[in-house]
């Protein structure tokens, strides 16, 4: 539990910069002189930096473990963060964020796995995943408005340099902080075992064994590919909320409005967190209604239902808060601890390049129809192309 406690701190902290962030760097790209489709790039080239980021992040989480991940991470974001004050142009801005869009990629699946490990069981493990489900959505609760008050208060320079030194002072704690166990191989019956196995355990360990090998084997190979459409294509729809809030007229160009915006959607995520009963309801279930739920409410923005836009962005959350512990928990759960590191990295893929694409066509689309058709479009279509098979995937402890 003290891990746990640890790795949300970390996670916290690095998603309360991150998400101080979300208001703030439109308007900062902008006096910059960047016009909207580059502030779209800007945006998005955050997440794409994030696949290299993620595929070695998978390998090396696996192999070398988590801990040494997450303190480079912190401490070298923090860095770039600094250096991201000193930016005079957009395309330094797009440099800079490129960086720090590839440094980051190792914290969260260096962290998830982590998480996965220290799960006792199937429902423990849900319960860590909607604690880090929490953590996240506490840091985005309070974190755009307090981007937002930095701003009005600092500037954007001194903002982007504090924010940078928690980072960085985070990272220096993980040091002594994070402890971090290695598994402890052999079978259990050999553990103390003093004398000569008899034949029969010798047979009942092998038989074990075998069985473990097969049943490990059928949980790798459970989900087909085009399940992490579904993470890519809530990422995308986020990062078409992301661009269009702060542009948006009920904003009026208020950095502050636009961070209380955001700030209603992770207390939406926060509701339906702290209903804890949802982690006895199967973790995949959770995720399809919950990408269904947000599709249509999407739709809704688009052809502008009568519900008010400060309910419509709690709704999001809402759906949000169903949907990330619930995508993370259902992976943990067919997927063997030696492989967790990458089956993360996969999933931060599949976040990052949705959450690269979902500016990019905001940025570029939005003369010629709704940014939020366009999410709305995409994950119905995540939702079609999902296998059949996959909804008789078999969920394990």
């Amino acid at each position: 539990m003290r891990t746990a406690v640890w790795l949300y701190l970390f996670m916290f902290v690095a998603l309360f910069d991150l998400h101080a962030q979300y208001p703030i760097l439109s308007p900062f790209a902008l006096s910059l002189g960047a016009t909207p489709s580059f502030v779209g790039l800007i945006l998005g080239v955050y997440s794409i930096t994030h696949l290299p980021g993620n595929l070695l992040a998978g390998y090396g989480v696996d192999k070398y473990g988590s801990k040494f991940f997450i303190i480079f991470s912190l401490i070298v974001a923090g860095i770039v963060l600094i250096f991201q004050s000193r930016v005079t142009d957009p395309w330094q801005l797009l440099y800079i964020r490129s960086i720090s869009g590839f440094v980051l990629a190792f914290l969260s699946p260096a962290c998830l796995a982590m998480l996965a490990k220290i799960a006792k069981d199937r429902v423990h493990r849900s319960k860590l995943m909607t604690g880090n489900g929490l953590v996240h959505t506490l840091a985005s609760v309070l974190s755009p408005a307090v981007g937002a008050i930095l701003v009005a208060k600092l500037g954007f320079t001194a903002s982007f340099t504090v924010l940078g030194w928690i980072l960085i002072v985070t990272g220096l704690l993980a040091i002594p902080g994070l402890k971090e166990r290695t598994a402890k191989k052999g079978h259990p019956l050999l553990q103390g075992q003093a004398s000569p196995l008899t034949r029969e355990e010798q047979l009942l360990i092998e038989a074990e064994t075998n069985a473990e090998k097969n049943h490990e084997a059928a949980r790798a190979s459970s989900v087909p590919w085009l399940f992490f459409m579904i993470p890519l294509a809530i990422s995308c729809s986020q990062g078409i909320l992301f661009f269009e809030l702060p542009l948006m007229k009920a904003t009026e160009g208020s950095i502050l409005t636009s961070g209380i915006f955001f700030s209603l959607v992770s207390l939406g995520a926060l509701s339906t967190l702290s209903m804890l009963f949802l982690n006895q309801i199967s973790a995949f279930l959770r995720t399809i209604v919950g990408c269904l739920s947000l599709a249509l409410i999407f739709f809704g923005l688009a052809v502008h239902w009568p519900i008010p836009l400060h309910v419509s962005l709690f709704l999001i959350g809402m759906s949000k808060g169903v949907i990330f512990p619930a995508l993370s928990t259902f992976l943990a759960n067919i997927t063997k601890s030696s492989r967790y590191g990458r089956v993360f990295s996969l999933l931060s893929i599949a976040f990052s390049i949705g959450a690269f694409i979902g500016p990019i066509l905001a940025g570029n689309l939005r003369g010629q129809m709704s940014s939020y058709f366009i999410a709305f479009l995409i994950l119905m279509l995540a939702l079609l192309l999902l296998p059949l098979r996959t909804f008789k995937t078999p969920v394990t402890a």
